[in-house]
Parts: C-alpha cells; sequence; structure tokens
C-alpha cells in the first residue's frame, strides 16, 4: 500500500515539510486555501509567502537565529536553501526577494511529481490519518474553531508588519547608505534625525490614529513584533534607543552619530523596493504616509504597501503536543509552524522539517528522532513541550540553550562556544538520521 501525508497549509512550515517528505520518497497531498481564500495578510497567490518582513535575521552562527539556520542547512532545508539563493544585501543578516524565494519554492512544490496540491479551504481533519496542520497563524476562521473545539482552549496573539516604499522616492539629501559598524557593502539607506526631528516625529506618531486602537490594548501583541507607536508609549526615547538606534553608524555629512536613524533594508533583489526596519504598525494608511513623512528623507515617499496588523493563532502546545510535534492523543497528527507556538520564519521552516521527519519515520515503525536539546532546534523543540501555565510563542534565543560544561565569562566566546557544541551535535544526528 502506497503511503501518503496530507499537509495543510502551504506556508513556510508547510512547504518545507511537503518536500522533505517528497525527496524521501512519500506521496503528499497538500491542501491549501490560496488563492479561492485569501487572509487579510496574504497579497499573492504563491506558497511560503514571507509577509511581515523579507529578514530572516543574522546569519552568523554565534547569534541565535544564524544558528538555527545553520543547523537546518546541515538537515538540508529546501527552504533556507531557496532563501540563500535569492538572499538580498542586509549586512550580517539573511534578507530574502519575498516574489522570487515564494516563486521558488512554488515551482518547486507544483514540479515535484511526489506532491499533489489542492486548493480548497479545510472545515476539519481525520486526526488518525497521517496529517501535518500547518494552517500558520491565520488559521481560517471555520478550521481555527475546529482546533479551538479540539484544544478547548482558544489562544491567539497581535502580530504586525512594516511598510514598504520605494527607493526612487527617498529623498537621499537626507538620507545614505551605510551598514551598522561597517558590516556589509553599505546595506542600508540611513535616514537621518536631528533631536527637534525625533522628538516631533514621536509626539506625531503617539497622537496618530490607529486602526483598531481598543482590540489591542489588552496587551496580546508579540514582543517580537511590536508596532513602532506602542513601543514609542513606552518611554519618548524608547525608540532611540530601539529600532531608531544611531550606534555603529556615521554620517558622512557631518561625521557624526545621528541623534537617531531610520533604517530602509532592500525587499527585492534589485533594491527599487525598501523596507522601513522595524516600523511594523498598526495606524491607519493615510495616518501612516502623514506620520512616517516627517521623516526628512521620506518626505516624498511612496508607499507601496502600508503597515498592517492581524490576529495569529497558536496552540497550547505543552497541553497539546511533545517535542517531535506530534499530537500527544494522536499519534499520526503532527501540528508545525506558528501554529505550533514557535514564533519566526525560520523556527516554523525548522518545525516543518522536522514534523516531516518524524512522520516519514513514523510511516516506517521507526521511533521519532530526538534533536539533541544542546540543539537551537531542539531547544526550541523541547520548549513547547515543558509545562507552563502562561505559554507564549517562542522564538529561537540562546537562552533556550543547557549551559556549557565549564562557565566561559566572556560573553562572545560562550556564544561560540555553545555554536561549536550546537553544530557538532547536529552534524553527528544528521550522518545517524537514516542508519537506524
Amino acid at each position: 500500500m502506497e503511503k501518503t501525508v496530507t499537509i495543510i497549509g502551504a506556508g513556510l512550515a508547510g512547504c518545507e515539510a511537503a518536500l522533505t517528505l517528497a525527496n524521501l520518497g512519500i506521496k503528499v497531498t497538500l491542501i491549501e486555501a490560496k488563492p479561492r481564500q485569501m487572509s487579510p495578510a496574504h497579497h499573492s497567490d504563491d506558497f511560503a509567502e514571507v509577509v511581515c518582513s523579507n529578514s530572516f535575521k543574522s546569519n552568523d552562527p554565534c547569534t541565535a537565529g544564524g544558528l538555527i539556520k545553520q543547523e537546518l542547512r546541515i538537515l538540508g532545508s529546501e527552504l533556507i536553501g531557496f532563501a540563500d539563493s535569492v538572499r538580498v544585501p542586509a549586512g550580517g543578516a539573511l534578507a530574502v526577494d519575498r516574489q522570487k524565494f515564494s516563486q521558488l519554492v512554488t515551482h518547486s512544490i507544483k514540479s515535484n511529481p511526489n506532491i499533489t496540491v489542492i486548493n480548497k479551504t479545510v472545515e476539519s481533519v481525520d486526526l488518525d490519518k497521517p496529517t501535518i496542520i500547518a494552517t500558520g497563524p491565520l488559521t481560517h476562521i471555520t478550521f481555527s474553531e475546529f482546533l479551538n473545539e479540539m484544544f478547548g482552549k482558544k489562544m491567539y496573539f497581535y502580530d504586525a508588519a512594516a511598510p514598504i516604499v520605494s527607493k526612487e522616492s527617498v529623498d537621499f539629501e537626507h538620507a545614505f547608505t551605510a551598514s551598522r559598524y561597517g558590516k556589509g557593502e553599505d546595506d542600508y539607506v540611513n535616514c537621518p534625525l536631528s533631536r527637534d526631528e525625533y522628538y516631533n516625529f514621536v509626539t506625531e506618531l503617539l497622537g496618530a490614529e490607529r486602526a483598531s486602537l481598543h482590540e489591542f490594548e489588552k496587551g496580546e501583541i508579540f514582543e517580537g513584533c511590536m508596532p513602532v507607536e506602542v513601543m514609542a508609549s513606552r518611554g519618548v526615547d524608547t525608540l532611540r534607543f530601539g529600532p531608531l538606534k544611531p550606534v555603529g553608524i556615521v554620517d558622512p555629512k557631518t561625521n557624526k552619530r545621528p541623534f537617531a536613524v531610520v533604517q530602509l533594508r532592500k525587499e527585492n533583489q534589485s533594491g527599487s523596493m525598501l523596507n522601513v526596519v522595524g516600523f511594523q504598525t498598526n495606524l491607519k494608511f493615510m495616518e501612516q504616509k502623514r506620520v512616517f513623512g516627517l521623516i526628512p528623507a521620506l518626505k516624498n515617499a511612496e508607499f507601496l504597501k502600508c503597515g498592517v496588523m492581524h490576529k495569529n493563532m497558536y496552540i497550547d502546545a505543552p497541553n497539546t503536543i511533545n517535542k517531535h510535534f506530534v499530537l500527544k492523543n494522536h499519534p499520526n497528527c503532527f501540528i508545525a509552524g506558528q501554529l505550533s507556538g514557535v514564533e519566526g520564519y525560520v523556527e516554523s521552516i525548522g518545525s516543518g522539517l522536522v514534523a516531516a521527519l518524524n512522520a516519514y519515520r513514523t510511516l516506517q515503525g521507526k521511533e521519532y528522532i530526538e534533536l539533541p536539546e544542546c540543539t537551537m532546534l531542539g531547544a526550541l523543540a523541547s520548549y513547547l513541550e515543558r509545562p507552563n501555565q502562561d505559554f507564549q510563542p517562542m522564538n529561537a534565543n540562546f537562552g533556550l540553550l543547557p549551559p556549557l560544561g565549564e562557565h566561559v565569562r566572556d560573553k562572545a566566546l560562550r556564544k561560540q562556544a555553545l555554536s561549536d557544541r550546537a553544530i557538532e551535535h547536529m552534524k553527528i544526528l544528521k550522518s545517524n538520521l537514516f542508519s537506524k
């Protein structure tokens, strides 16, 4: 009898899972609602759409984001490979041309003979059949109601995306290209603000009209995607110690560090589109143009895409799944992506890969893979199953990793040692992965 797995959702996790299983010879039915039904945050018909930002964070393996990417490269992640192939300059970060990335993934999915794509909205699922649920944080309301009924608890938070402007509309009389501390090849467009310009901007930002303020006052906002106006409300200087920090940047016109600086990062490989870094927002569209236009370099900016805010759904992972991403009461059903409680693009890709490998091993009658907890991917997976009454989605971070056997006082050396240990153990896992 032919072995098949159904995957619901063609986002980052679902596509990684589909390609992983297909490449292992498993027949996959990939069910995706787009283009028949689009969520408020999605705009393209392509799969693996990158919604909030085009940055996959740092590529340095001595950072949490860089380490988990390196671990996924070792495991042969298809989507990280695609991201590497369509990267755009972003200093030490891995940022991608969103359109080309999604097009590559979509073509790979649709041209794979082991993958059958069905475009429809799923309302329920047979949990006893081999299935990976990767519908993402923007799960359709009908299926989310099914999940809520199944898990007995509604879980969600609010997320935001930053606006995108055209490069040709940026006033370079008030901007310059450079990377922080000279890392990279002048990959960022920097828009400096004087002291008066900064405080005027913050004042107008705090007084600007928001799209739906009353819902977000509940405190259900994910810290990693904090709207810029909410961040500003925490203190008048919060932004210039956050996304507008000028540290490591020198304005060539003054040879001095600006009081504050807004950075723009390439959104596509040609550089014609620029992402306003750290400016996730819930301001009304006209207010975004008015307030962000107070930044001198963006006075006449053309907003190709305004920032948006939306509700994201996730499960109560500690009471629902284990570190193998499998439902505790249904060993053939896996949850992957941000729905599982991981937060971030790369983390979602990693969860899809792990869920797929474990689904494959289940079909082979083998035990689940045991990710070493000293790896970033393993530590993140273990976090999901650890008892936690106040569970919140989690990004990769060094705080998840178990300590080293010996104390290393120097922070940089400690991270290097943690990274080296993780990579060594991941290489050992990879070499043994299909031998047992």
